[in-house]
């Protein structure tokens, strides 16, 4: 597996990438890159794992695919299922300790 050391926020992160994926993960990385930048920008959120967390749920909940998924449901005032909240807790927590620790996020 191919790395790639991409900026997020200002900070590098190596990251794995299968190959053939550069392009993308560069791709993704630049929109995650953007979305914490506005959300730091607009001066609401300060703590780097929350603007994490915030950014991750805006292109989750912007991903076309993600349309008809419990997760944009839950976002539109539907209750969501126990496994999906543990699901949704244990990403969480991975993002805590990945930027706590200035791991590799992948």
């Amino acid at each position: 597996m191919k790395q790639l050391e991409v900026q997020i926020m200002g900070q590098s992160y190596l990251l794995g990438c299968p190959e053939g994926g550069e392009a993308r993960l560069l791709n993704v990385a630049g929109r995650v890159d953007e979305a914490m930048c506005k959300i730091r920008e607009a001066g609401k959120v300060r703590a780097r794992d929350r603007i994490a967390v915030l950014a991750a749920l805006n292109l989750a909940f912007d991903t076309p695919e993600a349309a008809a998924t419990p997760a944009r449901q839950a976002a539109s005032g539907a209750g969501l299922q126990p496994d999906e909240s543990a699901k949704i807790s244990q990403l969480i927590k991975r993002l805590d300790a990945a930027l706590a620790s200035d791991d590799q996020l992948i």
